[in-house]
């Protein structure tokens, strides 16, 4: 949304879409495509993983971003409609990063809620895609024109990704891998 208003400003020659910095997701330990490590593997459904959310930074917020919304997506998953491995929500503005292991509760800002993910629980759910496959594991941080979002304490992910695309500003990805 951003980033083509400002592709439009550049080619009419408005000249300060080159000042803006793209938003952007970012992770100490990986780039993007690179496949996730033993430890943020899940620990169950015949995985034996360290279950341990990887660390994230994010960069070029967006003017106008009142809170952030942080979800981990596998599109791949054999269910009709993917799995939700991660939500968080209500992340305050001044946030620009989640340390490693965050998605157990540790290292989240004052503010920040965990929401349920599709294994049924709040927090961190690692990949462990069936065998002899490998899935994408889709970071979408979304930068939101509004302080929190107003949803139930038991809110599905889909429910609160309807809320997120409701109040995005904009939003970044970052595509990480597994297979087993």
């Amino acid at each position: 949304m951003r980033l083509a208003a400002l592709a439009i400003a550049a080619s009419v020659g408005l000249g300060f879409a080159a000042d803006a910095a793209a938003f952007e997701l970012t992770s100490p330990d990986f780039k993007e495509g690179d496949t996730l490590k033993i430890e943020n593997v899940f620990n169950g459904f015949g995985c034996t993983g360290g279950n341990t959310s990887p660390a994230l930074a994010w960069s070029g917020v967006p003017e106008g971003t009142q809170s952030f919304v942080l979800t981990a997506y596998d599109p791949d998953a054999p269910t009709g409609s993917g799995w939700w491995h991660w939500v968080v929500y209500n992340i305050p503005p001044d946030t620009k990063s989640l340390p490693a292991g965050a998605g157990g509760g540790t290292g989240l800002a004052a503010g920040a809620v965990q929401g349920r993910t599709d294994f049924g629980a709040t927090g961190y759910g690692g990949p462990c895609p069936p065998e002899g496959t490998t899935h994408r594991y889709v970071f979408t941080l979304s930068a939101l024109k509004v302080p929190m979002l107003e949803v139930p304490a038991d809110a599905t992910a889909a429910l609160i990704g309807f809320m997120t695309n409701a109040n995005a500003i904009d939003s970044a990805k970052l595509t990480l891998m597994y297979g087993r």
